[in-house]
């Protein structure tokens, strides 16, 4: 750590650091647009002006851009020199010249970065009086606004968009004081990342379209700490509520996981929260159709069918919490409790956990991800799979030509001089995937297959690192060639990475991938196997237990149980029509707990309405086996509530009262306390009666307007905010208005930081680990002896001359269950289709666009056809889109072409 002066103050300073960087760090305000620590520096605005001087007999002193001035040992600074007053103010004066000044209108009022920095340079006059540059604003899809007119050229937006998330729709145009961000021309933003552009952006240029439906304040959203329930990853986010609406959801700074940004699936997907399929009320099935009844004699009726005697079978979901699904496995009993996997989503969930638990190689973290130097992906699409992962997984693949540039002296946060030197080369990344996915392009080399030659693929790569696997005979010279180069450079690396997962729906691929990573464990190397898995608690789940469908379907038919209860889980994604009609029908009760109406809900004689992730608290486990803990944003008009207080409810209601369950916290303890794997789950945020001198945490800001109107229309008394049981929260405004701990972090705000920037205050340096550490708690951790390696090898693929393999093709916008009731997204899902090679097509007699007719696991139905880039010869993708034929896959099938309608 080297000494620095400011302000004539003594500090240390991380070594490496940038000077802007080390001033943020130890509290100093410095006004900065283009700077970014995720992006690091650029040196675009010339805001960020410093005095740096040579020494104590130097008063003169040299003006200085502190993002691009490294720091040195002794090195002297000044913030507050006059001088450099007078010139950032005189710099921002510059960039507002042609800034339209419509504070009041623009989205992004009141949590500004432009008004911050503009506020804290001085500049409070205007003396340009002049005709303003004026722009054409462009149609950017439903989830991004745009209004260049109030852009400062900063180069955030481009930086992040192409540099950071490899987007190629979105660039710079013209020069000079005409320089345009935007596309060529109108159209959808194309990645996948888009709306992290309302963040980065400083300004009101890009803005959240689907906040502008029901536009509300910073200051005037009640908020809490939360997690994405959109896929495995568990990126923390905060979302913010007014009226009894979720308004909008914006990212929260989690180091370890999704450090500064978000997909667009988890920040525009909250808006199923406020669909009218919303089950708000109990539902009870009579003959003469579906009513509403109330919550007292729902769970009247709910008990009498559990108290009947009978034995009671539960289900629990994925997409559940760790609460829930123990509670249900309380209520039931273990042995009468299944998870809720398909058959098949059991088995590869089952295998990752054995592979997880039982094997020497880390589930690493994002940060991990994010700093691995030779990355192997095998048979997963994971910008759709899992697309978070996805972006952390861009920047490793940098890592390796970042080395070059370091070794020519060029400090790592030197962003134009880092491209500059490696003039885009791409670092040892190599992805192996059914088809041409969309992180290809970051790819060094690919590898298309099915997935069992991804799988044999695989297995060359682990033999060629450990001879004493078997030897995988087959491969065409140029594939024996790839799997050496791949195996070389891992063994090369400091910090290799494998990822794979479910999304192929192959054991194979999953072993293979298992034995790469363990074989690079036992050659010395500290590798990482990352396992990508489809839900928000796929893992918590499986830990709990993997006993799928399949199982509780055959259980059933035996005709023991009396009564089934399900907990958030649509077994119609999951299991054939038929087979889930017929499981439902061996029961002579069914009581559904759901946030949505869907198929399941449907069929259910008593549906009790659960909470979705903003009206309930709870415990998820992403896939690197991270516990982490959400709490509630608000109180629900609706009879809705936790779906674990409903199962508590129905137990006491039938004098079961097998457990004392008074707060969330207790159910937790006593999972911890059955569950080995659950053991430290406890710790992973302060439980309900933390208090900070005396104080609970407030979710809504000091400056929340219109608290004692909100209810003015239905009552002139102000009503008492509502007793939290379960959280250190409360609902109101009172309480502890300082920093609390990480995992209890409601929103980014310092006094003159109203924007997201702000989080600089609440890391132990800027860019660095929140204070006192990132929110979760790993429960998984590698074993240190060596792993028995999966022998087999799988046999070659052989194209069938009347079939073709079906294999998944997951898409993020579709493919997910919840996603799906936002508006916003249901307008970018694809419609259904299918995925064929185009050689294929020549085989079919078809055109792009033709309809084919498809059978496969006894199902008939048309799509049409879509050339898929990289698909093998008698290989087709199957998309996972809404109202589609449920398969389990890879599975044979047969494709033919439709018989054309006469016109």
């Amino acid at each position: 750590m080297a000494k620095i002066l400011i302000e004539n103050r003594e500090y240390e300073v991380e070594d490496g650091q940038n000077l802007l960087q080390a001033c943020l760090s130890h509290g100093f305000n410095i006004p900065y647009f283009c700077w970014h620590p995720a992006m690091h520096s650029a040196g675009a605005c010339r805001q960020c002006a410093v005095k740096v001087f040579k020494d104590e007999n130097d008063t003169r002193g040299r003006i200085v851009m502190s993002c691009v001035m490294p720091v040195a040992k002794g090195m002297r600074v000044s913030i507050d020199d006059p001088e450099a007053k007078a010139f950032r103010e005189n710099v921002i004066e510059w960039l507002m010249s042609n800034h339209p000044h419509d504070c009041p209108v623009c989205d992004e009022g009141g949590e500004c970065h432009l008004q911050d920095m503009t506020q804290m340079t001085g500049h409070v006059y205007r003396r340009f009086r002049f005709k303003k540059r004026t722009y054409k604003n462009q149609y950017l899809g439903p989830l991004v606004n745009h209004e260049m007119n109030r852009c400062i050229q900063c180069y955030r937006c481009v930086r992040f968009y192409r540099g950071y998330a490899g987007g190629r729709d979105l660039d710079a145009f013209a020069s000079r004081n005409r320089v345009y961000f935007g596309r060529s021309e109108d159209g959808v933003l194309e990645s996948p990342f888009s709306g992290n552009l309302v963040e980065v952006c400083p300004t009101g240029v890009f803005t959240d379209k689907t906040l502008k439906s029901h536009f509300a304040r910073k200051w005037d959203l009640q908020t809490a700490p939360s997690v994405c329930v959109h896929c495995g990853v568990g990126c923390n986010i905060i979302p913010g509520e007014r009226y009894g609406e979720l308004r909008r959801v914006s990212n929260r700074y989690n180091g370890e996981v999704n450090g500064y940004f978000l997909c667009d699936r988890g920040r525009f997907g909250y808006e199923f929260v406020n669909s009218p399929q919303r089950v708000k009320e109990a539902l009870l099935k009579t003959a003469d159709g579906v009513q509403e009844v109330s919550k007292e004699e729902a769970l009247r009726l709910a008990s009498h069918m559990i108290g009947m005697g009978g034995k009671v079978m539960a289900v629990g979901s994925p997409r559940a919490t760790v609460e829930t699904n123990f509670a249900l496995r309380t209520l039931a009993g273990a042995e009468n409790f299944y998870s809720g996997f398909s058959r098949h989503e059991a088995r590869l969930a089952s295998l990752i956990v054995e592979v997880m638990e039982k094997g020497p190689a880390r589930s690493p973290s994002l940060k991990e991800v994010r700093s691995a130097d030779a990355v192997l992906v095998l048979g997963e699409d994971v910008t759709n799979t899992a697309p978070i992962l996805a972006l952390a997984l861009r920047q490793a693949a940098k890592n390796g030509p970042l080395k070059t540039a370091m070794k020519l002296g060029i400090p790592f946060w030197d962003d134009m001089a880092i491209k500059t030197a490696t003039q885009g080369k791409k670092g040892p990344f190599y992805a192996a995937a059914p088809y041409a996915t969309d992180d290809d392009d970051a790819a060094v080399k690919t590898f298309h297959g099915p997935p069992v030659e991804i799988a044999r693929f695989a297995a060359a790569i682990a033999r060629e690192l450990n001879p004493s696997l078997p030897i995988v005979d087959g491969h065409s010279e140029e594939t024996a060639s790839l799997a050496r180069e791949v195996a070389q450079a891992l063994l090369e690396a400091e910090r290799p990475l494998v990822v794979s997962g479910t999304g192929s729906g192959s054991e194979a691929v999953i072993q293979a991938a298992a034995n790469v990573a363990w074989a690079l464990c036992a050659r010395g190397k500290k590798a990482g196997l990352t396992m990508v898995m489809p839900e928000c608690d796929s893992l918590g789940a499986a830990l709990i237990d993997s006993k799928g469908l399949d199982e509780a379907f055959a259980a059933a038919a035996e005709g023991e149980f009396d009564t089934l209860v399900i907990a958030e889980n649509d077994i119609f994604r999951r299991m054939e029509t038929e087979d889930a009609e017929n499981f439902l029908a061996s029961f002579s009760h069914v009581i559904v707990i759901d946030h949505v109406i869907n198929d399941t809900v449907k069929a259910a004689h008593i549906t009790l309405p659960g909470a979705s992730f903003a009206e309930s608290t709870g415990t998820l486990i992403n896939f690197e086996g991270r516990a982490q803990k959400f709490f509630q944003v608000f109180v629900s008009a609706g009879a809705q509530q936790a779906s674990w207080r409903w199962l508590k409810d129905m137990m006491d209601s039938t004098g079961l009262k097998l457990q004392k369950w008074e707060s969330l916290d207790d159910v937790t303890s006593d999972a911890a306390a059955v569950i080995p794997a659950f053991e430290k789950i406890t710790r992973a945020a302060p439980k309900h009666g933390f208090r900070i001198a005396g104080q609970k945490i407030p979710r809504q800001t000091h400056r929340r307007s219109g608290r004692t109107a909100v209810e003015a229309d239905k009552t002139v008394y102000e009503s008492k905010p509502t007793e939290d049981e379960d959280t250190p929260f409360s609902f109101s405004m009172e309480g502890f208005q300082g920093q609390p701990p990480s995992p209890l972090i409601a929103r980014f705000w310092a006094p003159g930081w109203n924007s997201v920037q702000s989080v600089t205050k609440y890391q132990e340096y800027a860019g660095g680990p929140l204070r006192g550490g990132d929110p979760g708690l790993r429960l998984i951790e590698p074993k240190v002896a060596g792993a028995p390696f999966f022998k087999a090898v799988p046999i070659s693929f052989k194209a069938r001359k009347y079939g073709w393999l079906l294999v998944p093709m997951p898409r993020l916008f579709g493919s997910e269950e919840l996603s799906v009731f936002s508006p916003p997204l249901a307008s970018l899902q694809a419609k259904p289709f299918i995925g064929i090679a185009e050689e294929d097509a020549e085989r079919l007699e078809v055109e792009e666009g033709d309809e084919i007719a498809v059978r496969a696991n006894g199902k008939s139905f048309g799509l049409p056809a879509i050339f898929v880039p990289g698909l093998t010869r008698g290989v087709a993708a199957v998309p996972l889109l809404p109202g589609m034929a449920m398969l389990t896959l890879p599975a044979w099938g047969v494709l033919t072409r439709a018989k054309r309608r006469a016109a």
